[in-house]
C-alpha cells in the first residue's frame, strides 16, 4: 500500500458520483480528509481527474450507477486504493483493477441484516397485500367497495433462495421463524446447512412458491431468473430481488405480471436504474422499493465509520478493514 499527500497536509480523496455517506463525511472529517468533488468544478470529468493524476491515491465510489472504467484510471495513475460504499461491485472494473494493483475497501457485511429484512419484509407485502391495502384505505375506495381481495400467508411456504451467501443465509433464518420449507440455489453446495440444493435456478423455482434473488450480478447471472425459470415457478409464483435488477430478465417478468402468469413480485433493484417500467406502477400484486435495502440510520452511521477506518489505515500504511479479495467474482 502506499500513503497519500506531502507532510503537513490532508489526504486527497477524489469522489465519484455521489455516496450518501458523503454529507457525514464532510461535516465530520474534513479536518482529516481532503475530499475532491467533481461537481465543484467546471471541468469536464476526464480533465478534472488528470488534474490530481500525481497526487490522488484514493478514490470514494458509491454502488451502482457511475461505472469505475478504464478511461477514469488511466486519468489516475497514482490511484493505490478504491473504496466503495455498497457490497455489490458489478459497477468496478475487477480485471483492470487487478492488473493495476490497485486496492479495494467495500462495505463488507455491514448491510446484510438490512436487506434479509427488506426481502422478507417485501415476500410479506406481496403475499398479504400490504401495500395494497394501504392503497384501498387512502384512495377512500373502502366504503364503497368493502370487499378487498385475499391475501396469501408466508407460513409454511415453501421458498427458494438463490445464493445463499451472508444475505441469503439471513433471509433464510427469517424465514425458519416462519415455518417456511427453505432450498437454494448457490455456486456450490453449502455442506453445513439443512437447506435443501438445488445445482441449477430452473430446478429450485420448480420446487418452490417464491424465490429470493440475493446473489450477485456477474455475467454469469445476468438474466438468470429468464422465461423458462418464470414459466418453472409457475403462475401463482412470487418473485422478490434484492441483489441486482439485471439478475432477472426484466422485460419478461413485466410481461407475465401484466398478463396474470406470475403471483406476483417485490423488487428493489431494477434493470435500468432509476427508470422503472410503468407497467409495475398499478399491479396491486407488485412491490416496488427504490433500492434502499441498506438505507437504514443504524447502517449509514456505520458506513460512514467504516469508510473512515478503511481511508486512515490506507493512508497509515495498515490493512484495509474491509478488503475486497476475490477478483476472481
Amino acid at each position: 500500500m502506499a500513503s497519500g499527500g506531502h507532510s503537513g497536509e490532508l489526504p486527497e480523496v477524489l469522489v465519484l458520483g455521489f455516496p450518501w455517506v458523503l454529507p457525514s463525511l464532510e461535516s465530520q472529517f474534513s479536518n482529516r480528509f481532503h475530499f475532491l468533488k467533481p461537481s465543484n468544478s467546471d471541468l469536464p470529468l476526464l480533465q478534472f481527474l488528470s488534474s490530481f493524476a500525481q497526487s490522488a491515491r484514493a478514490l470514494l465510489i458509491p454502488g451502482g450507477g457511475i461505472q469505475l472504467t478504464s478511461a477514469i484510471l488511466d486519468c489516475l495513475p497514482a490511484l493505490k486504493l478504491v473504496v466503495t460504499t455498497s457490497t455489490g461491485l458489478d459497477h468496478l472494473d475487477l480485471p483492470e483493477l487487478r492488473r493495476r494493483e490497485i486496492d479495494i475497501a467495500y462495505a463488507g457485511n455491514l448491510f446484510t441484516q438490512d436487506v434479509a429484512d427488506l426481502a422478507v419484509g417485501l415476500l410479506i407485502d406481496v403475499l398479504m397485500k400490504v401495500s395494497a391495502g394501504d392503497r384501498f384505505v387512502k384512495q377512500g375506495i373502502w366504503p364503497s367497495k368493502r370487499k378487498f381481495s385475499l391475501g396469501l400467508k408466508l407460513s409454511g411456504k415453501q421458498i427458494g433462495i438463490v445464493g445463499l451467501g451472508k444475505i441469503g443465509t439471513e433471509v433464510a433464518k427469517r424465514l425458519e421463524g416462519f415455518g417456511c420449507r427453505i432450498s437454494y440455489n448457490s455456486r456450490t453446495k453449502k455442506p453445513l446447512v439443512p437447506y435443501s440444493y438445488y445445482s441449477n435456478v430452473h430446478e429450485l423455482a420448480a420446487n418452490c412458491e417464491a424465490l429470493i434473488i440475493c446473489c450477485g450480478l456477474t455475467a454469469e447471472t445476468r438474466h438468470m431468473i429468464d422465461r423458462d425459470v418464470m414459466v418453472a415457478l409457475g403462475k401463482d409464483g412470487v418473485i422478490v430481488n434484492v441483489g441486482r435488477g439485471a439478475i432477472v430478465d426484466e422485460t419478461e417478468l413485466v410481461r407475465r405480471l401484466i398478463q396474470g402468469e406470475l403471483g406476483g413480485a417485490g423488487l428493489d433493484v431494477f434493470e435500468n436504474e432509476p427508470e422503472v417500467p410503468e407497467e409495475l406502477f398499478n399491479l396491486d400484486n407488485v412491490v416496488l422499493s427504490p433500492h434502499v435495502a441498506v438505507l437504514t440510520t443504524e447502517s449509514m452511521v456505520g458506513l460512514t465509520q467504516l469508510v473512515v477506518e478503511n481511508l486512515e489505515a490506507f493512508f497509515s500504511n495498515k490493512p484495509l478493514v474491509t478488503p475486497f479479495e476475490d477478483y476472481s467474482s
